[in-house]
């Protein structure tokens, strides 16, 4: 093939990757896109110092992912636009290099002519790609795998010319790779899945050891990982806690969804239902026995045809991080996603376009047009299906009733949801999904807490208190609900009952100064300690000292104990920081007043009917 027509070909994916994802070009931020679109405080450039040497500064240690997340913040700010197109364009040059890689392995074999480009195209279009492609935060997909098959082309270049430079080129891009996301560690034994396929052995001195420090650097940095998202990104508990045989099962499962997700891909949401574990354990060992026997099938046949087993070797070995013999955080929602098979689905892609350019070549010549047309008709419909996933990410909103839609028990999406609507005033509707997510997982104190909070809004204390206890029952040290429970039931008038509650939850959080004047609100409420809630108010201040508000509450505390002239400072106080609070006016003159200053109190009487009070009551 020329390289002119090449180039034309080229042109077209890249053309066709655009518009199969043209939707995630009018997307917004979805999910957590927010925790690697560079948060402010990483912004400068002893931010970026922080990003590379500060553990836990960044959603995941991925130092080369959240430097570029950073220098395109400098380009395009919190613009979701750009970050969405870097992610296509990464997306198709993907899909080019893993083109180049394929044309320098099948070379001149005419039994595979176009096959280069089938694979390519097929990545390019196929929908298990889109959640990768559409969602921001996934580009440590998109640049990881460009990386990785930039790092496995210069080495391919290595292979053949034994150059230092190819071999520092490829080094160094591998590095890059690992450094953006650590699934990239499965290169150097899928190098070695390649070699065996091309050569049908491996030799120490010309396949093993060249690779023996990407071998370990790979297990290194992905054992690091592990511990990452064990340690810093909360992987561990209850949710986590499987079985060797669970585990396997797992695994096992995994691998036959994700190749039934590219054989026939409907249904892809962004959370599948996860699995229940402990019952039966029928799927637990036929599942995984079955990819057992497909593997030993695959190796009977490896005389004729090693082509299969070696895609099955990738497929299984990149996804291998993710098949549950790690924790990974988001087990807590699914065992499987999407973006995990990403790099994964090369694997089995590869074979398949082999598969298809084979049976091409084999037809007769007056039937190839028809089966090139069978061929293009797939692959637009692939891209359709693809268009109409991206569409999913348009608004946050939309995502989260999409995940609804194709998974309704999905209980993170229904707590988010909620969340955005109670967060747009929408009150009843958040109602109604934060109650959904409690069906489907009861044991969620955030969501209880959250239900709580819309039923306070609605000014329903008494059911609102119901479910901060709830929270509380799962989780006692769950600050912010010992505080929202302390705020219902002073509302309710029980304020006494109120009082330990504040102060469990000033315990968990000693820096919330709204718990400590809540606290002291209560107890001024309550005949006799009042010179507690002087001190409670006196703390806050000492955390936060630009509170008129508390100012103010503290000088009606200090008035009822008799203390005037100490009142009138705080009052005096809480005007300099806001001189329109009509109430505060009223409040210091009373004081003013008491103290003998009646021409003083006049004036703060006058402010206070000037702002729209028309009579000086004492508290807040």
């Amino acid at each position: 093939m020329s390289k002119a027509r090449q180039l034309w070909i080229g042109a077209l994916l890249l053309a066709a990757t655009l518009a199969a994802y043209l939707p995630a070009l009018r997307s917004g931020f979805v999910w957590n896109d927010r925790d690697y679109v560079t948060a402010a405080p990483l912004q400068s450039l002893g931010g970026l110092g922080r990003i590379w040497f500060r553990v836990g500064a960044t959603e995941q240690y991925y130092p080369v992912l959240h430097s570029a997340f950073w220098a395109e913040h400098r380009l395009w700010g919190d613009h979701p636009l750009g970050y969405h197109l870097l992610n296509i364009l990464l997306h198709a040059a993907s899909a080019l290099l893993l083109a180049a890689i394929l044309r320098r392995l099948f070379g001149a074999d005419g039994r595979f002519a176009g096959a280069a480009w089938i694979a390519a195209f097929a990545f390019a279009l196929h929908p298990v790609c889109a959640e990768s492609v559409a969602w921001v935060a996934e580009q440590k997909n998109t640049l990881s795998t460009a990386f990785y098959l930039a790092a496995a082309l210069a080495y391919l270049d290595f292979d053949e010319r034994r150059s230092r430079r190819a071999y520092a080129a490829a080094s160094g891009l591998f590095l890059l790779a690992l450094l953006t996301k650590s699934v990239t560690a499965t290169l150097p034994a899928a190098l070695l899945v390649v070699f065996w396929w091309r050569r049908g052995r491996l030799e120490w001195k010309r396949d093993i050891a060249p690779l023996l420090p990407w071998l370990a650097a790979g297990a290194a940095f992905g054992l690091f990982t592990a511990w990452v998202e064990k340690h810093v990104g909360g992987a561990e508990g209850a949710a986590y806690r499987l079985s060797p045989l669970e585990r396997l099962g797992v695994a096992g499962r995994a691998v036959w969804f994700y190749l039934g997700k590219l054989a026939w891909p409907r249904q892809l949401v962004f959370i599948y239902p996860r699995w229940r574990l402990g019952g039966a354990p029928a799927w637990e060992i036929l599942d995984p026995a079955a990819v057992l026997a497909l593997a030993a099938a695959l190796w009977l046949l490896r005389r004729r045809w090693r082509g299969p087993l070696a895609g099955m070797l990738f497929f299984v070995g990149s996804l291998f991080p993710v098949l549950g013999f790690f924790n990974v955080y988001a087990f807590i929602f699914s065992f499987v996603a999407d973006h995990w098979q990403y790099l994964a689905c090369l694997g089995a892609l590869v074979p398949a376009a082999a598969g298809a350019a084979a049976l091409l070549a084999r037809l007769p010549p007056g039937r190839r047009a028809p089966g090139r047309a069978v061929l293009l008709a797939v692959l637009a419909l692939l891209g359709l299906q693809t268009s109409r996933q991206a569409r999913g990410y348009h608004d946050i909103l939309t995502f989260y009733q999409t995940i609804i839609a194709r998974n309704p028990d999905c209980w993170m999406a229904h707590y988010n949801l909620g969340n955005e609507l109670r967060a747009a005033g929408r009150i009843p509707e958040a109602i109604g999904h934060y109650r959904r997510a409690l069906e489907a997982n009861a044991d969620m104190p955030d969501a209880q807490t959250a239900l709580g909070l819309a039923l306070q809004a609605e000014g329903r204390d008494g059911e609102a208190a119901a479910h901060y206890e709830a929270a509380l029952r799962i989780e006692p040290d769950f600050g912010s609900a010992q505080s929202n429970l302390a705020l219902a039931l002073t509302k309710l008038g029980r304020a006494a009952e109120a009082i330990p509650h504040y102060r469990a939850a000033i315990r968990l959080q000693p820096g919330d100064v709204v718990a400590r004047n809540n606290l002291a609100d209560a107890l001024s409420r309550i005949a006799g300690r009042a010179p507690e809630a002087v001190a409670e108010y006196e703390s806050s201040l000492r955390l936060k000292p630009d509170q008129p508000e508390v100012q103010n509450n503290l000088g009606i505390a200090l008035l009822v104990l008799g203390r005037g002239e100490e009142a009138i400072g705080h009052f005096e106080a809480a005007l300099r920081l806001n001189p329109n609070l009509a109430q505060t006016h009223a409040n210091l003159a009373v004081a003013l007043q008491g103290a003998g200053r009646p021409a003083e109190a006049a004036q703060h009487y006058e402010a206070a009917r000037r702002l729209g009070l028309p009579l000086p009551p004492l508290r807040n």
